[in-house]
């Protein structure tokens, strides 16, 4: 059963982050940011926050450096909504899983072709 914890958790962080990032901060530098996982530790005190973010390279690593300046109002946020002893500690990464799957989707559009002629 206390497996199930961390990605009840992980869940609902989720959504609350989402509400939070669209709604709540105001930073210029936030683009159009999608969270699309959080995975939560064992003993819930810490929590990696996977998302992408629609734009270039440099727009992306814009808004990794706004929502890391955020992340203690993020943070208290969270812990106002999500009732935990403890808050986790929350560090954001960019889910790269997307842009590997449209590079495998590539290949094999290319391979198709290539089998094709």
């Amino acid at each position: 059963m206390s497996n199930n914890r961390p990605s009840r958790v992980g869940e609902l962080m989720k959504q609350e982050l989402s509400d939070i990032i669209s709604r709540k901060i105001k930073d210029p530098r936030i683009g159009f940011v999608t969270v699309t996982d959080v995975q939560v530790t064992g003993d819930l005190q810490q929590a990696k926050v996977y998302i992408t973010v629609l734009g270039d390279e440099e727009q992306k690593q814009n808004t990794l450096l706004a929502l890391a300046k955020a992340n203690g109002f993020i943070r208290s946020e969270i812990g106002h909504r999500i009732r935990l002893r403890k808050t986790p500690e929350i560090s954001f990464e960019f889910d790269e899983s997307i842009e590997y799957g449209n590079r495998i989707e590539t290949l094999l559009e290319q391979l198709k072709k290539n089998s094709e002629t």
